[in-house]
């Protein structure tokens, strides 16, 4: 009999190109915070813009324009009641103003980011999370039993309910509500193939990582060891292809070689130390293109085909997208 799952707050996801990565659940006591914030804002935009055009139709002519300005509050205060976090988690990488305040955002349940028809189906759904509806006039005598306040009873049972903290509007989306984690811990503190530092230091002394792509040479350096040659090369060879051409390498070398030794540059050189010796690897230069002579630094398994400098080629296996920012960044400097 399988042992139960521990209880924990952190959920696993595996890309399609076999990349593991965790994310903390944003929980209810940190979603409310957020809906709280989110509903001030909403508040405060409709009062403004409900104001400014009531003022537009008393200036002009109120008893020509009166009935304009109420009707254009009512369509403002609906399309921003039930349109405000489509549109932000559409345009703001699954952020809201209270997701940002409180350090949440919404992705998938792939771990991709969210889309626009996500986003509008878990904001319609959330009247549904907000039930049951609870009357004032129950606890205040004199109040109109129309004014209801949300008890969001459904929504955090739903929560508690499922694996990865749902509310209804999420279950039926797709998506899933996590904390927006800002730091990560460096895989390894030392690398102990001398072929990484040797390249390293043919690259360009002025060439600059992006802060997207310095993440994602972490992240490759932390899952490089759980992945097959053959899998650490094609999914180099798509971030490197641009930098071969930048460096003005050679077109063969090893694409896992580089982006260790990219890593390697990033994180661990040491400006002022002199370049390490070199041994056998010594007269090799990754800029002589026209060389024929196989160094360590080539791949010398027949078994593994050669990096290509063309298109990559058509495999069983999805190649890493450009549009996925944790592992296709943005290369600064990149043609």
């Amino acid at each position: 009999m399988a042992a139960p799952a521990a209880l924990d707050t952190t959920i696993g996801v595996v890309t399609p190109e076999n990349i593991a990565f965790e994310y903390q659940l944003a929980g209810p006591f940190r979603r409310l915070p957020a809906y709280v914030i989110d509903l001030m804002v909403r508040w405060v935009v409709i009062i403004v813009l409900g104001v400014t055009a009531y003022l537009i139709g008393a200036l002009i002519d109120f008893s020509l324009l009166g009935p304009f300005a109420v009707a254009a509050g009512f369509i403002i205060y609906f399309l921003i009641s039930w349109f405000y976090g489509t549109v932000m988690e559409t345009y703001f990488n699954g952020r809201t103003v209270g997701k940002w305040a409180c350090g949440i955002r919404v992705i998938d349940v792939e771990g991709r980011p969210i889309s626009g028809r996500r986003a509008l189906i878990r904001n319609l759904l959330r009247i549904a999370d907000l039930a049951p509806m609870y009357a004032i006039s129950n606890v205040a005598e004199g109040v109109p039993p129309i004014y209801m306040i949300p008890t969001g009873m459904i929504g955090l049972l739903s929560m508690i309910l499922t694996r990865r903290m749902q509310r209804l509007g999420d279950l039926a989306a797709g998506t899933m509500v996590i904390v927006d984690e800002r730091i990560w811990k460096l895989p390894i503190s030392k690398v102990d193939d001398p072929r990484v530092p040797a390249l390293a230091s043919f690259v360009p002394a002025d060439y600059r990582v992006s802060r997207s792509m310095a993440r994602t040479l972490a992240i490759y350096a932390e899952r490089r060891q759980f992945l097959t040659p053959a899998r650490r090369r094609e999914i180099a060879r798509h971030l490197t292809n641009p930098l071969v051409d930048l460096f003005e390498f050679r077109r063969d070398i090893d694409p896992d070689l580089l982006m260790y030794s990219l890593y390697y540059k990033t994180y661990l050189a040491d400006p002022s130390d002199a370049l390490p010796d070199l041994g056998p690897l010594a007269g090799y230069s990754p800029l002589r293109r026209d060389a024929n002579k196989p160094t360590n630094l080539e791949r010398t398994d027949p078994s593994v085909p050669a990096a290509s400098s063309g298109p990559a080629e058509a495999t069983d296996q999805p190649s890493v997208r450009s549009d996925q920012a944790s592992t296709a960044p943005t290369m600064e400097g990149s043609p």
